[in-house]
This record gives structure tokens, sequence and C-alpha cells, in this order.
């Protein structure tokens, strides 16, 4: 049997996806399959879980740095992976990408101040953008037959308008689009035209599952990246992600003082001891299981394919170029949003709604498909039941 097919029973671990339904979601029921939480329903890499055991028995949990290992990891990994050539004195490291997107925000801009996000996108960039009292301004995607593309001449407007940063999603989630060099290089050309602070959160880059390359910004020439943070981690790519360990490349060293002194300032100059030695075995060490891990995350998405093909036509769903995030298009079914959800909670079945990402995202669910077949079986089952 693969690794990957093993249902493991996440229920009573203090998981948001599986405990939590009714507290965040204000949903109760022991039968409720949940595919919300862009987290895996697998165990972690093997040499991940052992060289955590390993620092476990140590038994000393005393302050940790980062050491040489942590740093040439992340390194190594770029340039393997990614032929991107990152500089160790570029790492600054946060106890999570979202935490370091709040902390840069902070430092960049004042409140009122407009920032720029896609639509549909990431929910939790606008909390962090509203709940830090600036103003989120929406470039939203443009949509023909499922196929996202950036709308350029209205993001050059928001540029104009007067926005001071805006929060990138490469890979886009919810959408799985990677975005190619011509269009990371045209939004990058610009934030630096009308002087907006880019923020790049590229947390999907290694979960490309399609044909195209992911193009990090750390590729982009000097010229474009000196006003550029770049957030990225090994949580989403190895399941890590209570481990809370992010790191922010910062290829400006002026812009990556000021970051570091506000870190400081925040107390945090040190580091898990057990976020970093399982990000650093990870990269290490963990390549081929990715691999494994992406061959199987292809196999759901195809099986997700053919059963909307035979099963619900009505539905749109073009497979993700990147991550393991389903985006259904259902407004061909006429259901408002809160008809929509109800179907798919009564059948037992709960996605993440369009409507969380923007009004662009009102008529599609999101559906995670980080899960063993048999789980998504069960799920394929539910979803013919809400939507026939």
């Amino acid at each position: 049997m693969n690794a990957f097919d093993q249902i493991l029973n996440r229920k009573e671990s203090g998981s948001v996806k599986w405990d939590f339904m009714q507290q965040k979601l204000g949903l109760a029921g022991t039968d409720l399959l949940p595919m919300w939480v862009s987290d895996y329903d697998f165990k972690a890499p093997p040499a991940v879980l052992d060289a955590l055991q390993q620092r476990v028995e140590h038994g000393i949990f005393g302050y940790a740095e980062r050491d040489d290992a942590y740093y040439q990891a992340t390194i190594d990994w770029y340039q393997n992976q990614h032929h991107t050539h990152i500089k160790r004195e570029w790492i600054t490291t946060v106890h999570g990408v979202l935490p370091g997107l709040a902390i840069a925000l902070q430092m960049l801009t004042e409140k009122g101040d407009s920032i720029v996000m896609q639509s549909p996108g990431y929910g939790s960039f606008r909390k962090i953008i509203e709940f830090n009292d600036r103003v989120v301004v929406e470039n939203p995607l443009t949509e023909t037959d499922g196929e996202y593309q950036l709308d350029f001449d209205h993001l050059e407007t928001c540029c104009a308008n007067g926005a001071k940063a805006m929060i990138f999603c490469n890979p886009h989630n919810p959408t799985g689009r990677v975005w190619s060099e011509s269009e990371m290089t045209r939004v990058a050309e610009l934030c630096e035209q009308y002087q907006v602070w880019l923020l790049s959160d590229e947390i999907w880059g290694d979960l490309v599952v399609g044909d195209t390359q992911y193009y990090s910004a750390l590729r982009l020439p000097r010229a474009l990246n000196q006003r550029l943070i770049v957030a990225t981690a090994a949580s989403k790519t190895f399941g890590l992600s209570s481990l809370r360990i992010s790191n922010f490349m910062i290829p400006n060293e002026s812009l990556r003082v000021q970051f570091t002194r506000r870190l400081d300032a925040h107390g945090m100059d040190v580091f898990n001891s057990l976020s970093m030695s399982a990000a650093t075995i990870a990269y290490q060490e963990c390549s081929d299981w990715l691999e494994d891990l992406k061959d199987y995350l292809r196999a759901n998405i195809a099986k997700l394919e053919l059963f909307v093909q035979l099963s619900i036509p009505e539905v749109k769903f073009i497979a993700p170029q990147a991550g393991y995030l389903a985006w259904l298009d259902c407004r061909a079914l006429n259901l408002t949003d809160s008809m929509l959800e109800q179907r798919f909670v009564s059948a037992g079945l709960i996605p993440s709604m369009g409507i969380a990402f923007g009004e662009e995202g009102s008529g599609f669910v999101r559906l995670n498909l980080g899960c063993p077949a048999g789980t998504l079986d069960e799920a394929l089952e539910r979803i013919q039941h809400a939507l026939s």
C-alpha cells in the first residue's frame, strides 16, 4: 500500500480542520468530512519524523538559533529545485508567513494606506490588511473558461492611485495558477515604477503539479528586487504548518536590516528547535518524498476531473497548475452562495466557500485534495449527493 493511502484519525488531535469546525464555521456533527483548511491528511516525511524524534530524545529545549546546516539546506533547495540562487544574508526567519507579512505591512505602510491584492484571493491576506487598519484594494483576476489572468491595466491604475504595497500570491491560492516569468516581471516593473512594496507569498512554489515552471520573484534582476520581500516555508510542502517557521528573503540590505530590527522589536530573535530541525532535514533529504507526493496529488486531481466530467458536468473544473486545492465553478447551478454551501453541508462535506476569497469567488467552492484516495472517494460520493 502506498504510504499516502493510509487514512489516519485526526480527530481530537487539536486539528483546526477536523476538531474546530463548530468554533470556526458554526458547524457541528460527527460525520462531517472537512475539505476546507489547506493542510494534508498525510504523515510528514519519515526523515522528518526521525529527526524530530532524535531532537525530542535529546531532551533539552533551551534557546535555539539557526545553524549553518539550516541556511545551507535552504540555499541548496532553491538552487536544486527552482534554479534560484539566494544568498545567505537574504534569509530572515519569522514564526509563520502571515505574521511576517503583517509585520512587513506595519513597517512599510501607515494606517489608512491602500494595499493591493488579487481577487479571488486568500482571505487571510484581507484579514491582516484590514485588522492592521489598512485598506484592501482589489485587482480582480480576469477569467475565461476557467483560465485566470492578471489584469495589468487595472493593476497599474491601483498603483497609480496611490497603493503603498501589494501582497502577491505565487503560485496563486485559490486558483492554482503559476505565474510566468513575464507576468512576474511585469508585476515587479509596475511596483518599481510606482514605488509600491511587493510582498510575494511563494509558499506554494514547491508544489507545481502541472507543466508550468514556477518562477520565483527572487530571480528578478537587481533593478526589480529592491522593493521586494519574498515569503517562503517548508511547511506547506511537507505538512509542517503547526511548527510555525518561515523564511522571508530580502535582497535589499537596508530593507532587510529594517525588517530584522522590527522582528527584534517583537521579540522574534530565537527559534523553535523542532521547527528548525524539521525544515532542515526536509530540505536536505525529502526531495524524493515530495516527488512521490506530487504524483499522488496528480492522481487525486485526475480522479476529480473525471468525476466532474461524468457525474456533474454542469460544474467546471480546471486542474490547478500548483497545489492540491480544487477550485470548482458551480455558477451554472444557479444557486446563491448560501444555498450552495447548504447543499454541501447537508451532504456532510465541508468545503471552503469561494465567496470567502472575494466577490470574484461567488459561485465557487474550494476543495482540499491533500488526502488519501479513500477519503477522496468518500468525498466524491458526497459531492454527487450534494449537486446531482
